[in-house]
């Protein structure tokens, strides 16, 4: 029997993905933006893992970031599904397999009449000490996002960055430093790569992060020592924060919290510090090239990995992609998807 197109059983359907049955109904969707039936979530971000749905299947750990983030009654049912199991929904093959994103966070491949499809999810290829690597899977048709898909965006070794933040604690010992990072996933990450440098001294976290970073440890990801950043009351500094350093979402960054920090030295931990303007305007003095998301060369050389025939792009800067494919012989198609967030990152 001829393999069937991937194109006549996944489609772009206004919330997400779907996985389209012999009948012209989804049987299930990937990463649905709004209450559905059945999906399959990639990775624990809130614009990927909404609340709402009747039956939610992802890695564990996805499920755990989910309880945590909405509670245990998130959906109707869960269904873990360990990296690298698989699963038969309807007529389609389901196996998960590591993004490097997050913790927990996941490819979908999908085996369907003679072809298979990876749904990369969020994904990265630089160094991450909290979560599984990414894994290329070949593939006929490989789906990617193109959030850093632009050649300017080249994001330097982490080591490089971590090196940096600690430079400056030794140039200002007497500042706080106050690091924006996203709750899930970079925060725990910054931290990481800071043990994994030699940096052993407590680290002083915002409350709204002390349920995720806890939910890493108790995945076994060590943090080391992690301390409440308690900032004091107005118009009195806690000065024993000075010389430290404080992670805090970046929305703590502007607000008067941060302004109660002995001489706060704001710093942001994101691939869009690479872009000066955008620091500029946040008021961030030492900013910190770390993306959750491939750069273009990664974009490009997980492509030449995975060898598709035909590469999908859900969202992000799909044009300048969609060119450098054709001139590698690939065809590429831009799938418009929306509601996925470039910025929290």
């Amino acid at each position: 029997m001829p393999a069937i197109h991937p194109s006549q059983w996944i489609r772009p359907l206004q919330h997400g993905l779907g996985i389209i049955g012999r009948d012209g109904e989804p049987v299930f969707h990937i990463d649905a933006t709004r209450a559905s039936t059945t999906v399959v979530v990639t990775h624990g971000h809130a614009d990927h893992a909404r609340p709402g749905h009747k039956h939610v299947i992802a890695t564990p750990e996805t499920l755990a970031i989910m309880a945590a983030r909405y509670g245990d009654q998130f959906a109707e049912k869960t269904t873990p599904l360990p990296y690298h199991e698989r699963m038969r929904i309807g007529e389609i093959d389901v196996c998960l397999k590591p993004a490097g994103h997050v913790l927990g966070s996941a490819q979908i491949v999908l085996d369907h009449q003679g072809s298979r499809v990876v749904v990369s999810g969020d994904y990265k290829r630089k160094n991450d000490p909290t979560c599984a690597a990414f894994e290329p899977v070949k593939c006929d048709v490989f789906i990617t996002e193109a959030t850093f898909a632009l050649p300017v965006f080249h994001h330097p070794d982490p080591k490089t960055e971590i090196d940096r933040l600690l430079a400056s604690l030794t140039l200002f010992p007497h500042r706080a430093h106050v690091i924006g990072a996203y709750s899930l996933g970079k925060a725990q990450r910054v931290i990481a790569l800071l043990r994994q440098a030699g940096y052993t001294p407590p680290i002083y976290i915002h409350g709204a992060l002390t349920k995720l970073c806890q939910l890493y440890q108790d995945h076994g990801i060590a943090l080391g020592s992690l301390q409440a950043a308690t900032a004091g009351k107005k118009g009195q500094p806690q000065d024993n924060l000075a010389g430290q350093i404080v992670i805090a979402p970046p929305s703590a960054l502007s607000g008067p919290w941060a302004k109660r920090l002995p001489d706060p030295l704001i710093i942001m931990a994101s691939g869009w510090m690479q872009v000066r303007q955008r620091a500029k305007q946040s008021g961030v003095e030492l900013p910190l090239v770390l993306s959750d998301h491939a750069d273009w060369g990664d974009l490009l050389a997980t492509i030449d990995e995975v060898s598709p025939k035909e590469v999908w792009v859900t969202h992000g800067r799909e044009d300048a992609l969609i060119r450098a494919l054709a001139m590698k012989g690939i065809t590429g198609k831009a799938l418009h998807l929306i509601g996925y967030e470039d910025d929290a990152e």
